[in-house]
This record gives structure tokens, C-alpha cells and sequence, in this order.
């Protein structure tokens, strides 16, 4: 879509729903090299983060943050180059005004795995230090099947048809990330 000596304004992209009609998220997108910005469902900018595979990105915003992915802009690039796509990225964050929240403050939500040790009730999280190893596994597995659940549930409504697997070995962490 873009040579990597053009630097495409965000605002001359067009908008790409997050999830289709048929609740699949940007096939285009996929195995492609990239940049993208993730808008709600009001349109205003959430995160703009860039990629080896845009496709697998989205599909791991959209679980750590179902609620805030409803519009996708793009473009891509033929090899990888971060000076490039960092360059493009600062540029879409000056053009927009201020600073996505998903690039500011809330970065680890849009980034990093999934913690679920918030979501243990006040007996688990009181038994847990009392707990050997493997009990310790099996509760944090079970929280995060809770969670799971929950999200699932969310993408549900939404009319997510795309696969979504979780890592079973993080489960044993607390930590809910894709496969």
C-alpha cells in the first residue's frame, strides 16, 4: 500500500471495520507488514501500533480490549523497517493532537498479556499464599478460565467468527494472552 519513503497522513486512510458483517476481522491485513490506528465506536483514535502481522495485532487488541476496537486504519509496507514505521507512527500521533490512550497511560493494557489475578474472589485471593505449587496452578488456571469465559462471551456479542485460542501454559501464570 505504501512505499517506505511516504509517510501516508491518517486521515487520508479510509476506515475498515474492526469486525465485518460476517465477524471476521481484516483478512486483507493479514501477513502483511505494517502500520495501523484503532479507533472506537465513535471513531476517535484509541492506539496506533505497527507490525509484522497487522492481522494477528488486531486480533490480540481486540481480546485485551473488545470494548475499544471498532474501526481500523492501515497501511503496509513490502519489508520490515522501524525506523520507518516509528517515524509513521509519531507522525498519525502529532496529526491526531494528543496522545492515544492506548499509547499513553494505558499501553500495558493494549500490549502486554492479560493479568487475571484481579479477578480472584476475596476467599481465593486469601487462600492463595496458604496454597503449594500446584494448587497455586490449578486456582490461577481457573481464574483465567473465568476471565476467558468473559471475554469470549464479549466477542460473542459482537459477532466474532475468527478463532480465538489462548496460551494454556500462560494460563498457569494468571496471564491470558493468543496462541
Amino acid at each position: 500500500m505504501s512505499a517506505t519513503t511516504d509517510i501516508p497522513s491518517l486521515e487520508s486512510l479510509g476506515f475498515l471495520p474492526y469486525i465485518n458483517d460476517i465477524g471476521e476481522l481484516p483478512e486483507i491485513l493479514q501477513y502483511q507488514i505494517g502500520i495501523y490506528a484503532i479507533f472506537d465506536r465513535s471513531q476517535d483514535l484509541q492506539f496506533v501500533g505497527y507490525s509484522r502481522d497487522i492481522y494477528l495485532s488486531l486480533k490480540q487488541h481486540l481480546v485485551r480490549q473488545p470494548e475499544l476496537c471498532y474501526w481500523v486504519k492501515a497501511t503496509t509496507i513490502d519489508r520490515p523497517n522501524r525506523t520507518f514505521l516509528e517515524s509513521v507512527q509519531a507522525s498519525w500521533i502529532a496529526e491526531n493532537g494528543s496522545i492515544p490512550i492506548g499509547n499513553g497511560e494505558a499501553n500495558s493494557q493494549w500490549l502486554d498479556p492479560i493479568s487475571t489475578h484481579h479477578a480472584m474472589t476475596a476467599a481465593e485471593s486469601d487462600s492463595f499464599g496458604d496454597l503449594d505449587g500446584l494448587a497455586q496452578i490449578k486456582l490461577l488456571k481457573q481464574v483465567a478460565r473465568r476471565v476467558e469465559d468473559t471475554i469470549l462471551a464479549k466477542l460473542q456479542e459482537r459477532g466474532v467468527q475468527a478463532e480465538i485460542r489462548f496460551n494454556p501454559k500462560l494460563k498457569e501464570q494468571g496471564l491470558l494472552d493468543l496462541k
